[in-house]
């Protein structure tokens, strides 16, 4: 693997970590100060301006993976067609080898870029949440303070409006929870896939292609 595939790979990495920080049960008070730091600190937005950044470069490479796994699957094609003339076994394996590096590399690429995308949606809704929680209990902070005298209707429709508002962010983090698990499984699925390549294709070729 080369070396900017292997940042994509920490890249990678490190949004799952962050994903899984952000979708964990962490006390209110915690998650309220964390999400502070993260939306109003001038470093984090340096930091986050650097990480668009390489998601364009990302997005690059995403782009070369998917045209290398195309031209990979059709050379493949060919060669079992028997188009290319007569291949020995080194020459398949070696072929085979091309297709399953195109395939990881695109992979790769582009779980990075789509778990970018689920990050970036994920912080902005949980922190959507916290201010409409912070809203709705200064709310009902003012609304208890005045229980003995007579409420009115705006105060309620503000009430009920916040209610379903914090109902609607709670669905959508059991939805990112639910994606969670799908793109654990499809990981897993990955790994299933490789293993069974490996088994298969052997010892016969040392030569990696990136």
């Amino acid at each position: 693997m080369t070396i900017y595939y292997s940042l994509t790979f920490l890249l990678l990495a490190a949004e799952m970590i962050t994903f899984c920080v952000l979708v964990s049960p962490i006390p209110y008070t915690l998650k309220k100060r964390l999400f502070t730091f993260l939306s109003e600190s001038p470093v984090v937005a340096k930091i986050a301006y650097a990480l668009k950044i390489s998601f364009i470069f990302v997005a690059i490479l995403f782009v070369d993976a998917l045209q290398r796994m195309f031209r990979a699957t059709a050379e493949s094609d060919m060669l079992k067609s028997g188009k290319q003339g007569m291949a020995d076994a080194r020459s398949e394996t070696n072929m085979a080898a091309r297709k399953f590096y195109s395939q990881r590399n695109t992979y790769l690429t582009g779980f990075c870029l789509f778990l970018s995308l689920v990050l970036t949606r994920t912080f902005y809704i949980i922190l959507d949440l916290i201010h409409t929680q912070e809203e709705y209990a200064k709310l009902k902070k003012a609304t208890e303070s005045k229980a003995n005298g007579p409420q009115t209707v705006d105060a309620n429709k503000q009430v009920a409006e916040l209610k379903k508002k914090v109902a609607q962010y709670e669905a959508q983090e059991r939805d990112f929870a639910t994606l969670k698990k799908q793109a654990a499984q499809q990981a897993q699925e990955f790994d299933r896939l490789a293993t069974k390549y490996n088994e298969v294709t052997g010892s016969v070729s040392n030569k990696r292609v990136d």
